[in-house]
């Protein structure tokens, strides 16, 4: 009986920390009578939890505010320097490594290039081992104040194994690759630090809910355009997982033309193989587009939308690039379409570097072919734009994951090493679970780089001593 009540004070007490902490995050700076209302606490439990989480170094005062005639409010934050994230992508042409602040503000970035060895493991695993370490380094950071390294990848992650979590990538060649267990054992961070692999897709559609463009909406789709192509849809915050696999969804597998080409897959006529950077640089070259032999995706693709939409006063467009991008917006449109039916966003939002750099100039044919594949009920409410967060969005979502535990947890570090049970990836628990509603923040903000989406009302609290 002793040890259930001292477990249930324990835990009542780390649920309050969680509510106030995670309304700062989500919503700060807030004054201590703020914070009373937003988590339902009453004012002896916000001293108590305040005072706690400031001689921990996880708050701080952040100016103060008038009151009506009274006394001035001290406002509080969350304390940027409280603690340490890494976001990683293992893109298709690079591997980009961020360390944050625990207000994801960037500290310090590397980037290596794929271009010559692709997806080898063991490359890509000491291009992470040694960005991790470039990073700590080039911010002069101490890596015991490291919260957890989040790791954004292509392909399908298979969680609850011997080794951690398995990567399943059958289009860069990674077939039941243990990319936890190699992690663990190249990294030379302290034990305690979790990892948290996941579809890259994912970590991006959770940057854009938390931050970006998908803030104040109950269901929205995240596409993620690269040399690939992917995509998350996200419940109220919680991202939506294939058959409890933890991965995002296979969108870029969707077959938009029968008998098509051949994807990198396996399989025939793929989104991908008609909408991905990496195709559209294949189609380009074998419509006689002017590439050399060696041209990245990235290069390629700038090349094709300059031939298709050339500079005021130029060349005449290409027509051979107008039809092959014309043609790309109608599959795009038409998968997009097929992602309405299926899901009833209220946004879909294109993101990645593709879908950033085409979006701008295919966007309205992107909308006008959606409309004609998809159910107009559906249509109605939904809105398709482009993402907000820009090229590193992925490492920013990556970030969250180890954030997102942190935040259930009251502000309270990781305990202990071992495989991770999955990214707590979507709402943290509590009160403040992510940008799902809400009106926008107001109040006194200190200059950060992303800005925060607000957090629901909370549920009923329950006070501890």
């Amino acid at each position: 009986m002793a040890e259930r009540d001292r477990r249930t004070v324990r835990d009542l007490r780390r649920g309050n920390r969680a509510r106030v902490v995670q309304r700062l995050y989500f919503d700060g700076p807030l004054s201590r009578q703020e914070l009373g209302p937003a988590t339902g606490l009453s004012s002896g439990s916000i001293s108590n939890v305040v005072a706690e989480l400031v001689a921990e170094g996880l708050l701080e005062e952040a100016g103060v505010v008038g009151s009506d005639g009274g006394r001035p409010r001290t406002l509080l934050r969350v304390a940027p320097g409280g603690g340490l994230l890494i976001g990683i992508d293992i893109g298709e042409t690079r591997v980009r490594v961020e360390l944050f602040d625990l207000t994801l503000t960037e500290l310090a970035r590397t980037d290596r290039l794929l271009a010559q060895h692709r997806y080898d493991v063991e490359r890509v695993v000491e291009h992470v081992r040694t960005g991790v370490a470039d990073v700590l380094r080039d911010a002069r950071a101490d890596p015991e104040r490291l919260l957890g390294i989040g790791i954004g990848v292509p392909g399908i992650i298979e969680r609850g194994g011997p080794d951690g979590d398995v990567v399943h990538g059958p289009t860069i060649g990674w077939d039941t690759v243990p990319f936890e267990a190699l992690l663990r054992a190249a990294l030379d961070v302290p034990s305690p630090v979790p990892l948290f692999v996941d579809n890259g897709a994912k970590t991006l559609g959770q940057a854009e809910m938390w931050f970006g463009g998908g803030r104040g909406t109950g269901t929205a789709a995240i596409v993620l355009i690269g040399s690939g192509i992917g995509a998350s849809v996200v419940h109220g915050g919680a991202l939506t997982e294939e058959s409890g696999r933890g991965s995002a969804l296979e969108w870029g597998h969707t077959t938009v033309r029968m008998g098509g080409r051949r994807c990198r897959c396996g399989s025939i006529g793929c989104l991908e193989t008609y909408a991905g950077a990496e195709a559209l640089r294949e189609r380009w070259y074998e419509a006689g587009g002017p590439l050399p032999d060696d041209a990245d995706d990235e290069t390629a693709l700038a090349a094709l939308l300059a031939a298709a939409f050339p500079e005021p006063g130029g060349a005449a467009p290409d027509p051979v690039a107008v039809s092959l991008l014309a043609d790309t917006a109608e599959c795009l449109g038409a998968a997009l379409g097929d992602l309405i039916n299926l899901f009833l966003p209220e946004r879909v939002l294109l993101g990645g570097w593709a879908g950033l750099l085409i979006g701008p100039r295919l966007l309205p044919e992107i909308r006008r072919h959606a409309r004609a594949y998809a159910l107009a009920p559906a249509l109605a409410r939904t809105t398709i734009e482009l993402g907000r967060l820009g090229p590193d969005a992925v490492t920013v979502g990556a970030a969250t994951l180890p954030l997102a535990g942190f935040l259930a947890r009251g502000g309270s570090r990781p305990a202990a090493a071992g495989p991770a049970s999955g990214p707590a990836s979507g709402p943290v628990s509590g009160a403040a679970s992510g940008p799902t509603g809400g009106p926008e923040p107001g109040g006194v903000s200190a200059p950060r780089r992303w800005q925060r989406a607000p957090a629901p009302a909370p549920a009923p609290a329950a006070e501890s001593t």
